[in-house]
């Protein structure tokens, strides 16, 4: 992630039922959270009124590009 997406990063919700920042739950990724529990642990999202509908599916999504981006490291490791 560049400097600019981190940026924007801080200033979009990511939980917007608990006032919660894009950047932590990608910060929670990064530093191996895995799942929508392991990162709702580490940021208190999912505890507001929609109880992760909305939340949940950004989570998926950042989840999903992670997998892609690993599956590429690892083919690409592969190749040397």
């Amino acid at each position: 992630m560049d400097a600019e997406e981190r940026l924007r990063a801080k200033l979009r919700p990511g939980c917007i039922c608990r006032g919660i920042k894009l950047i932590r739950i990608i910060e929670a990724i990064e530093a191996g959270a895995g799942s929508f529990e392991e990162i709702a642990l580490q940021t208190g999202i999912g505890q507001g009124p929609c109880k992760g509908k909305r939340c949940g599916r950004k989570v998926q999504e950042l989840l999903a590009r992670r997998q892609a981006r690993s599956v590429v490291e690892d083919e690409t490791s592969d190749l040397r």
